[in-house]
């Protein structure tokens, strides 16, 4: 049977040929939110089910954030409700989240939590009145207690601190760190505290805005699978991660022009479907203009002839057309207009260094060494992504090598005929007080000797980063972070460079322009004719996405001193990495197995020779339960469990099951079991053979 759908507050759907009701967690009705006479969102409405994970895209202004606060309940509506299932909670993750400065990282992380210790005094409250309560009272102080225990394992139980280890380790804190004051962490590493507080919080609903902004790699991978696998509420999930959409979200939705348009799937699905739909409506609107466009040549061709009145009474017929039945052109997402200028040939060797080493002074008083005694040599027109941990010295490394920062030791050489064009993550070197246009126009004169760029075409390159007329006169400083990102962007690749060094581009822009950018730096197509960019490029980022389609060799630091060069794009490393990972588990497995496997002899080896276990049983009036089991069917047994154990060591070693906290847990209880289960059968083998 087909099942239709409601709108309203309930939805029915099919389940084995039966209707179920799905009570929506999260509905907003009817949102409208305007400022000044610009409209935001003009009555758009979203149901979020349980365990519904939602990706929300959209141009950077066009209201996503707003619609979160809304639902958050940190800004009111213009018009419109917002309703949640009776008891639920909703967490957001603030930007700028209020923490203690005199706390402790872990304690601060520990506040989320707070529920529970109140339980947990409560029930010590709950213990002392039994100590003197009788009859009635007491069985009201047992049901109490048994309550409150039953709250306080949904809040957490007795395993909090697991709990709290688990996260921060996940989001790139160390133990080292976990006794540092708030005050003393950076602005990254309070915002990945905030995300971790809501993490351990686990409300009903999480409302996530950019919650990779200060995760590196690794954090972004430990998100996804908490989200995917750990936390089993509903997620509404603004981000500019297109790998993180990919792999933990079934529905997007997308803002434009303060509406919503829904599409099921990940992004990658999304991208597709909306591709197709917006070809559709367009050649719905172009047939409909071109039926328009000949009614109004007939009667222009006929106003004034014998036709008149024809003519006049489809006049008429055609302005009511236009007027009920008028199609929307669908819109056209501007897009950055990245055509590259061509950049002088450079040697063959753009950039190397030899023995190069650099560290600096750490807080514990020992040294950080980032990377020491290293060689590379980088070619003309070889693509290298640059990844890593947050501080493990990613762009020191960069700097040293184009001679902008000293290293400690070895050397570093910049190839003939380089011309380097460096976006870095500050823009405080910019001239804050300048023009869109005027500062193109400093840029590109000033990089390119020889060329001047005219008024009009600096405002013609700040169109195609997406600045419209009046804002191609606002001074950089009046700028957002993601405009500011997009005016750099604008003069550093419409000049003529031939080693591009990109220090986290993508950092402020939104998932269209990071597409753009990633189409301009992806190499010339020989089969389609396609250009691209023919230079030299250095890329340190955190988008795997970009890494992906535009290297082919990276660099990866560990955060530990270490380098390793590979050959190959982001994906490529990551399944040799998880591969890594998994035959080291097995490796640590099977030592673990033959150690546990030895002790255990040894054990039973000493036990057997005190005194044989009969005697031992007897004299104590207890029967040994092996004792009339046949000596094969021991070995049998044995034999059996062994099998389960090395079965259950191969599963941990696999990707996918190390890689699950919740399935390593529980495969290392049974393993548990069936090593207690195992010993007195060997203990009973080593006696009988011994």
């Amino acid at each position: 049977m087909k099942c239709g759908v409601v709108t309203g507050p309930k939805r029915r759907l099919c389940e084995a040929g039966s209707l179920r009701w799905v009570v929506p967690i999260l509905t907003a009705t009817n949102l409208q939110l305007s400022y000044g006479q610009r409209v935001i969102l003009d009555g758009v409405s979203l149901t979020i089910e349980p365990a519904e994970k939602i990706g929300v895209v959209g141009r950077n202004g066009a209201g996503k954030s707003s619609m979160l606060k809304i639902m958050a309940g940190l800004i009111a509506a213009d018009a419109g409700t917002v309703a949640m299932t009776k008891g639920a909670r909703a967490g957001y993750l603030h930007q700028d989240p209020k923490l203690n400065p005199d706390e402790t990282l872990k304690g601060a992380a520990e506040a989320a939590f707070a529920e529970l210790h109140r339980l947990h005094k409560e029930l010590d409250k709950v213990f002392d009145l039994m100590g003197t309560a009788e009859g009635d009272a007491l069985d009201k102080l047992l049901e109490k207690q048994s309550k409150l225990e039953t709250q306080m394992e949904a809040a957490g139980g007795y395993a909090i601190d697991h709990k709290i280890g688990e996260v921060l380790h996940g989001l790139g804190f160390s133990d080292a760190q976990f006794t540092t004051p708030v005050r003393g962490l950076s602005g990254g590493q309070r915002g990945r505290l905030a995300l971790a507080q809501l993490l351990l919080e686990e409300p009903d609903v999480l409302l996530l805005d950019e919650p990779t902004n200060h995760l590196d790699i690794d954090g972004r991978l430990w998100l996804e699978h908490f989200l995917k696998h750990e936390y089993h509420g509903a997620v509404i999930l603004i981000s500019h991660d297109r790998y993180l959409l990919d792999n933990v979200v079934s529905r997007i939705v997308e803002v434009e022009q303060g509406r919503l348009i829904d599409y099921p799937g990940n992004y990658m699905a999304f991208r597709e479907i909306r591709a197709s739909r917006r070809m559709s409506m367009m050649r719905a609107y172009e047939n409909q203009q071109d039926k328009f466009k000949k009614e109004e040549a007939y009667i222009l061709k006929y106003k004034a002839g014998q036709r008149a009145k024809q003519a006049q009474g489809r006049l008429s017929k055609l302005e009511r057309a236009k007027e009920q039945t008028s199609l929307e052109r669908p819109m056209e997402l501007a897009t950055m207009g990245l055509q590259l200028a061509k950049a002088p040939r450079s040697g063959d060797i753009a950039a190397s260094c030899r023995g190069l080493s650099k560290k600096y002074p750490a807080d514990d008083g020992t040294d950080k060494v980032l990377f020491s005694d290293f060689d590379l040599t980088i070619s003309r027109g070889e693509r290298w992504g640059i990844i890593g941990p947050n501080g493990a010295g990613k762009s020191t490394f960069v700097r040293c090598l184009l001679k902008e920062q000293e290293a400690d030791s070895g050397v570093a050489r910049v190839g003939a005929s380089v011309v380097i064009g460096h976006y870095k993550q500050t823009h405080d070197h910019l001239p804050m007080d300048l023009a869109v246009y005027e500062y193109l126009q400093a840029v590109i004169n000033k990089e390119c000797p020889g060329s001047t760029m005219s008024e009009q075409a600096a405002r013609n390159l700040a169109g195609a980063f997406l600045f419209s007329g009046s804002e191609q006169e606002r001074p950089l400083r009046q700028l957002s972070g993601g405009e500011r990102s997009r005016a750099v962007l604008a003069g550093l690749l419409a000049s003529a460079k031939n080693l591009l060094v990109l220090d986290e581009p993508t950092n402020h822009l939104d998932i269209p322009a990071a597409e753009r950018l990633e189409e301009a730096l992806s190499p010339p197509d020989e089969e389609t004719g396609e250009d691209g960019y023919e230079g030299t490029l250095l890329l340190i980022s955190h988008d795997r996405a970009l890494i992906d389609a535009t290297c082919e060799n990276l660099l990866v630091f560990d955060g530990a001193g270490n380098v390793e060069v590979f050959t190959g794009n982001y994906s490529e490393w990551h399944a040799k990495d998880v591969e890594r990972k998994s035959s080291k588990a097995r490796t640590e497995n099977a030592e673990r197995e033959r150690r546990e496997q030895s002790e255990k002899a040894r054990r039973a080896a000493e036990e057997a020779k005190k005194a044989p276990v009969a005697t031992a049983a007897k004299s104590n009036g207890v029967k040994n339960p092996l004792a009339r089991v046949a000596t094969d069917e021991i070995e049998k047994r044995i034999e059996t469990i062994n099998g389960k154990i090395k079965a259950i060591d191969d599963k941990m070693g696999q990707p996918d099951v190390w890689a699950d906290t919740r399935k390593c847990h529980q495969l290392g209880e049974e393993r548990a079991r069936l090593a207690t289960e195992l010993e007195p059968l060997e203990f009973e083998w080593l006696r009988r053979t011994g």
